[in-house]
């Protein structure tokens, strides 16, 4: 008989996001994924001086301000004409690099490696590092004290990483990673002033000329983080990967095999050359890359609570109507498509396309792919690619695997900055106009629409990553990415449904970007019960 395991709210992601499955003989067999609130930002820059827009769309959230940050002021950029100069295409490049970094350092081991890894096992340490023994000393006080969070509360699993000597140390490098993290966050303050609610970047360019002193600052912070994810970010995912216990999530967790990457990272100074590139891929034919096309973008609300006569639109005339009434909706997030069809995007998605130009030889350097065969991490793309599935462990390596090739390229793109050049080109607002952001932020391709007339934001509409990844079902019942990764999956305890939360995370969604509440007129915050 088949039982329905609501797991609301998912912890450890950020936002409120619920996830429920129908399990039957221990095994997924459907599952819906709701975002509970409601996004209202578009509604608020009606009417608004398009400059607005940048700051206004960096409150969408909390977590992921600097990517919201930079879509608008490529959006404003386009809508006004504005011919980037090289120097703040390089700085934008480099700030978003190092929210990339931190990013994907906070997922795997703040978020993520809790799902893997027996934090309790540190109590039963037995070696002689006497850091390790420090940390040891550190957990078993928290346990005496009654105070073990961050690391607990949580789903309870057999397959942990259990070994004391591994477990510590890698619950040591979960403490590193804190250290890490705020010199990622370190190296973007140094041209953007402050994070989050950034003002570096406006539309046009940057505020801050490069200069000998900041640029030595940003190195200095980026070599000590490309040393730690070479020799301990890198080399724990592969340890994790390679845990036998955790081969099914090798394929368990495909999300259908539809992948789309805006590509990021602009080369030059017209963004027609990426250093992570655009491409679409379907069916998991990594050897198939398309190009990408932007009119091939809809957004589908038959199961979200939006008003019918929004449904399939393109994004450039998309609207936000909410209809909390609308029978057999069951979320605020609406269904984006790419010609019809739910697709990835994020690290795997970005990794995949790479990876496939790479293989074609459409990609003349190759990075990736060597990566991976020097990691020995050769057999399991090899098995993903027999089997057409890319599940939880991918996800997760294809996020680290990208974090190492971002931060050597950085170095580079440090060197061609030109102290004493220009970094904005003044633009007047249009009576009338069009623009797009598209960019890939850590979570996966971000876009923002603008409509300018007179001289004012007529529209505004953003499609981010989290909407993709959690959408929900479309008019022609077709699931969103998550959805679909759920089914399969075994849950032999409907109490302690860990590997549907794993499959989750894996995501790492960011429902603040996708869903909030708030009212267009008195700002306040408007309650809706859920049934």
């Amino acid at each position: 008989m088949a039982q329905l395991i609501s797991v609301d709210p998912v912890t450890r992601i950020e936002g409120h996001l619920r996830i429920d499955v129908e399990v039957e003989g221990g095994v997924v067999k459907d599952a819906w994924s709701s975002g509970t609130m409601f996004r209202g930002i578009e509604m608020l820059l009606k009417g608004k001086h398009p400059f607005d827009a940048q700051q206004v769309t960096e409150r969408i959230c909390g977590v992921c301000p600097l990517v919201h940050g930079t879509a608008a002021s490529y959006n404003l950029d386009d809508a006004l004409g504005v011919e980037l100069p090289d120097n703040a295409r390089l700085i934008r490049n480099l700030c978003l690099g190092a929210n990339f970094i931190q990013s994907h350092i906070l997922h795997f081991y703040h978020l993520a490696a809790l799902d893997y890894v027996d934090v309790t096992a540190v109590a039963q340490y037995a070696g002689n590092d006497p850091a390790l023994l420090a940390l040891k000393d550190k957990v078993v006080a928290l346990v005496k004290a009654g105070d073990v969070y961050p690391f607990l509360p949580r789903y309870e699993s057999d397959d942990y990483v259990s070994d004391p000597e591994l477990a510590t140390i890698l619950v040591s490098h979960y403490v590193q990673a804190l250290e890490m993290r705020k010199k990622a966050q370190e190296m973007l303050s140094i041209f953007y002033g402050r994070m989050p609610s950034f003002v570096g970047t406006v539309p046009g360019g940057v505020t801050v000329h490069p200069s000998v002193s900041n640029i030595a600052a940003f190195r200095a912070r980026l070599s000590e983080l490309r040393a730690w994810i070479d020799s301990v970010y890198v080399q724990d995912i592969v340890t994790v990967a390679g845990v036998s216990a955790y081969a099914p999530f090798l394929t368990g967790g495909d999300s259908g095999g539809n992948h789309l990457a805006y590509g990021g990272f602009d080369q030059d100074s017209k963004g027609s050359e990426k250093f992570l590139p655009r491409g679409v891929i379907f069916g998991n034919n990594v050897a198939g890359v398309g190009e990408f096309d932007e009119e091939k973008l809809t957004e589908s609300v038959k199961y979200s609570w939006y008003k019918d006569e929004t449904d399939w639109l393109h994004p450039k005339e998309g609207k936000t109507d909410p209809d909390v009434h609308k029978e057999g909706s069951y979320t605020f997030l609406k269904a984006p498509r790419y010609d019809g069809k739910p697709m990835e995007v994020g690290p795997m998605a970005r990794m995949l396309v790479l990876a496939g130009l790479e293989l074609s030889g459409k990609r003349k350097e190759k990075k990736l792919m060597p990566l991976v065969e020097s990691l020995g991490l050769g057999g399991a793309v090899d098995a993903c690619v027999k089997a057409g599935k890319f599940g939880i462990l991918p996800r997760h390596a294809m996020r680290a695997l990208e974090c190492k090739l971002l931060a050597d390229e950085m170095d580079k793109w440090l060197d061609e900055l030109k102290p004493g050049e220009k970094i904005w080109d003044k633009k007047d607002i249009p009576g009338e106009s069009y623009g797009r952001g598209l960019v890939e932020g850590p979570r996966g391709a971000l876009g923002h629409w603008i409509h300018i007339k007179g001289k004012v934001i007529d529209n505004y509409q953003c499609i981010v990553p989290t909407t993709w990844n959690a959408a929900p079902r479309d008019k022609n019942g077709n699931r969103g990415p998550i959805e679909t990764a759920l089914l399969g999956l075994p849950v032999p305890d409907a109490e302690n449904p860990i590997n549907v939360v794993r499959c989750v995370r894996s995501f790492d969604p960011c429902l603040a970007c996708a869903i909030h509440v708030i009212h267009p007129e008195h700002n306040g915050v408007r309650e809706f019960r859920v049934v």
